[in-house]
């Protein structure tokens, strides 16, 4: 998968040396410390929004010409506005800068609000305030946000009391008049109510819970009903997804992963674009043990969505590629015929390469275990992560590749007690 400074040294080829003029001129003020911040509160009947989200894994490299063409696509088309904001990258200015250049590259006109807490000539909460960046922003055909710390997005953008800022309520306004919003990383965790703010390893989110400061408030673009992750197959964060779901009662949870994005329209139908795709966590049919003190989970369901698919969420009814379309697996003609098992369920694409072979293989149930890694909490605890492949379950194979499409696959968890050492 692609790593970060990959991205970085892709986009420096000539992206990002866009000029200062990209950036808004506003007042300058003292930097101030971040804190965590309450919940956005919406405004009394609100037009329901007829925009598009573009939500990316992370990782997005600068050649990934299908997300880029597609946010300047929903923007507008070739001349179209964007906002970029770099709010919660370490260096905004330097973040935004090059985005903007990349994006201008693919055709757009992009520009860069300079609203971070991060920029310690600024003051970022009269930046939120200020009615002439709200109305560039609102007189665009879509918004970005970069990656970096999503909690900086919340604090710049939202008052301490909950509300939103003049700003935040410019990017509604795009996104209610039909616009695009983006963001990739930390500007996907943002786009749920609730987002993963100072999390542990995703061992550490399964084994502790998320009892303390792992979870905030996010900006809720997409609606109080799902919940979003990202870097999702990259890092084995399907896992983590679980707890903090059960904990906020979300029934459905949408994991995108690395150099990859899942575009949602209004009417909530879900097309991937990119380098992979997106799993989603059905949880409205899971239940708890209990009486078993650690965590455990039965009848959670899974389903990958790879590029190109479509799948709507409100229908429940997916459309395969061109490349799938005549690929439906035959459960009674299968291609495998072999365990399909790991030692590291959490590992880089795990879940993935379980899931795709279990769909086409006589057997029907796989096994992947996670143990606990160094410096993790509670050495003696383990996890076992059962897929069950059921008549619920449908696979789609790429006739191009070895690819697949997963939908409704059952997920067990329970946990397992583990001796330290393994062996003398």
């Amino acid at each position: 998968m692609v790593r970060i400074v990959e991205v970085v040294r892709g986009l420096a080829q000539g992206l990002w040396k866009a000029p200062m003029a990209l950036v808004l001129p506003v007042l300058l003020a003292a930097p101030v410390a971040r804190a965590a911040e309450p919940a956005p509160q919406a405004k009394p009947q609100e037009q329901a929004p007829r925009g598009s989200l573009l939500i990316a894994g992370g990782a997005v490299r600068g050649d990934n010409a299908v997300i880029w063409q597609r946010m300047v696509q929903l923007a507008g088309g070739p001349g179209a506005r964007i906002a970029v904001l770099p709010s919660a990258s370490a260096n905004p200015a330097r973040a935004g800068a090059y985005l903007a250049a990349g994006l201008n590259k693919y055709g757009a006109d992009a520009f860069v609000v300079p609203l971070s807490v991060r920029m310690p000539d600024r003051d970022y909460k009269h930046d939120a305030e200020d009615e002439a960046i709200a109305r560039s922003i609102r007189e665009a055909g879509g918004v970005y946000f970069s990656g970096g710390d999503q909690a900086l997005i919340t604090q710049a953008l939202v008052r301490p009391d909950g509300t939103r800022t003049a700003v935040l309520d410019a990017i509604w306004d795009v996104y209610r008049r039909g616009g695009v919003i983006a963001g990739t990383s930390a500007g996907a965790a943002i786009m749920s109510s609730t987002m993963f703010y100072d999390a542990k390893t995703v061992f550490g989110t399964l084994s502790e819970g998320v009892n303390g400061r792992e979870l905030t408030t996010g900006l809720g673009f997409i609606g109080d009903d799902i919940f979003v992750d990202q870097h999702l197959l990259a890092r084995g964060r399907f896992a983590r997804m679980l707890p903090a779901m059960l904990k906020k009662g979300y029934k459905l949870g949408i994991g995108i992963d690395e150099n990859s994005a899942v575009i949602i329209s209004g009417r909530r139908k879900v097309e991937v674009v990119g380098y992979q795709g997106a799993l989603l966590v059905d949880l409205s049919r899971a239940t708890v043990d209990k009486q078993v003190k650690d965590f455990n989970l039965s009848n959670a369901r899974l389903s990958y969505l790879d590029r190109d698919d479509v799948y709507d969420l409100a229908t429940r009814k997916y459309t395969p590629s061109a490349d799938k379309v005549e690929g439906k697996v035959d459960p009674q003609k299968p291609y495998l015929k072999e365990p399909v098992y790991s030692t590291d369920v959490l590992g880089h694409n795990t879940i993935l390469i379980l899931m795709s072979k279990l769909v086409d293989n006589s057997e029907t149930q796989a096994i992947g275990i996670a143990t606990a890694g160094p410096l993790d909490p509670r050495q003696d605890l383990g996890f076992e992560f059962k897929l069950t492949r059921d008549d619920d379950t449908t696979g789609y194979s790429s006739a191009t590749m070895d690819a697949y499409t997963v939908l409704d696959m059952r997920l067990d968890v329970r946990p397992l007690r583990i001796t330290r050492p393994w062996y003398k």
